[in-house]
């Protein structure tokens, strides 16, 4: 339940953390546009990039999405050549995903105005703020996740 206050607006942490969400992917595709990315593009290989190789299926529940919207982002972006697509050694049906040169370029060129968006949410916090704000954002999707995502 949302409580109330004084001026009748809303001020529970869903909320709070709902319109959080909301601003910052608005943010984030203003930075993230100019390179030809979206936002789940710039999630998507952000995460090739921290988990290496994974599978379709693997990256669908990383970014949080259905495996076949997450098939169709990446053939796209197999397309511009920021990911290569490849047959696991170990498993001849799974193909694994990694990204390429081009992949990691794209990702420098946006990472700098991504991290600048990061600072202006919680101006003058420390890094050893930033760090106990960052474990406990971590430890909240934990709780919440179904698939410890």
């Amino acid at each position: 339940m949302v409580k109330a206050n004084s001026d009748s607006k809303p001020v529970g942490l869903a909320y709070l953390v709902g319109r959080l969400d909301h601003i910052l992917n608005k943010r984030l595709r203003d930075c993230v546009a100019p390179a030809g990315l979206t936002v789940p593009q710039y999630t998507a290989l952000s995460v090739f990039r921290a988990h290496g190789s994974l599978s379709n299926a693997q990256l669908a529940v990383r970014i949080m999405t259905t495996p076949q919207s997450a098939n169709e982002m990446v053939k796209s972006m197999e397309g511009k050549g920021w990911i290569e697509r490849t047959p696991d050694p170990s498993h001849g049906r799974i193909i694994q995903i990694t990204l390429t040169d081009e992949g990691h370029a794209i990702l420098a060129q946006c990472d700098a105005k991504v991290r600048e968006v990061e600072m202006q949410m919680f101006p003058g916090t420390s890094e050893e703020q930033r760090a106990l704000l960052h474990a406990q954002l971590k430890g909240a999707v934990r709780a919440l996740s179904l698939e410890g995502i």
